[in-house]
């Protein structure tokens, strides 16, 4: 395919300052290439996912989602990052629809504010896992590292991490993957990654994610974790939720970021809206 060129912007997603929260490679502008095309462009660039614009039109516009590694149906700090670049850039309007695998997203973006917000798919709750001595095993830790009372359970609102509740903040510092481990919790719970969180003395939330697959590693902010994980604060009526609640992630590998999510009760669902800072920090071009 030669004498293609592919347009791209580079973005900090959940984070109010540039150069901190979840890195993302957008490419904005519908061009002629194939999945190959995509996936190695995605490995090329090395972050946690890079999106491809398919269609755009006033109020709605269709993307793809691929990590290094694999393509996704929906994602969270690719679908704000994303959402930023064509407001901005007046490719569509604010508020408008993302078109992904998953579904249909709402997404509103506010410029000057430089932040973004999407209203996911209503929760769904999959079943109680109860072999917590292996997602102990998998994150590192001992079966008293998690917090008794709560369920370790997948939720979904539009990708499902399986949610695992850990007693405090320190202990979920100490947490470490288990490669030996990690993938059979994960296949096991019925998640897509283990989504890790404590309750912080002030009632806001710390988490962290780990994977198996993704190529990515630890994810600094996980907007598709963050939204399953309001709507499980809400149903169990935890850090002021439901509501609204922070959650800070990435502090383990040198990314801090802020996820805000919303939940309310909408058609018997928790519904939940999660946002953040964006920050367009460069741009370049593929020539392939």
């Amino acid at each position: 395919m030669p004498g293609v060129h592919v347009p791209f912007r580079l973005v900090d997603v959940f984070t109010p300052r540039p150069l901190a929260g979840n890195q993302l490679c957008v490419v904005p502008e519908p061009i002629e290439i194939d999945d190959a095309t995509m996936q190695a462009i995605a490995k090329e660039m090395g972050f946690s996912e890079t999106t491809f614009v398919t269609a755009s039109e006033a109020d709605r516009y269709a993307m793809r989602i691929f990590t290094p590694g694999m393509e996704l149906p929906f994602a969270g700090h690719p679908t704000l990052g994303t959402a930023f670049v064509m407001v901005s850039e007046g490719r569509v309007m604010s508020p408008a629809t993302q078109v992904v695998a998953a579904g249909e997203i709402p997404v509103e973006v506010d410029v000057a504010a430089r932040t973004a917000w999407m209203t996911q798919l209503p929760a769904s709750f999959g079943r109680v896992f109860d072999d917590r001595d292996l997602i102990a095993t998998a994150i590192g830790l001992e079966l008293a590292d998690l917090a008794a009372e709560l369920p370790v359970q997948p939720v979904s609102t539009g990708l499902p991490p399986t949610i695992v509740p850990i007693r405090d903040v320190e202990t979920l510092r100490r947490a470490a993957r288990n490669d030996r481990a990690i993938g059979r919790a994960i296949r096991g719970s019925g998640g897509a990654e283990l989504y890790l969180f404590a309750i912080d003395e002030g009632g806001g939330v710390v988490a962290r994610m780990f994977e198996e697959g993704f190529d990515i590693g630890e994810d600094p902010a996980t907007g598709s974790a963050a939204g399953p994980l309001g709507a499980y604060l809400a149903e169990h009526g935890l850090a002021g939720m439901p509501g609204s609640v922070q959650i800070r992630q990435g502090e383990q590998v040198g990314r801090p970021s802020e996820l805000h999510v919303e939940a309310r009760r909408e058609d018997g669902a928790w519904r939940v809206r999660v946002g953040g800072g964006v920050h367009v920090v460069g741009r370049g071009e593929f020539d392939l």
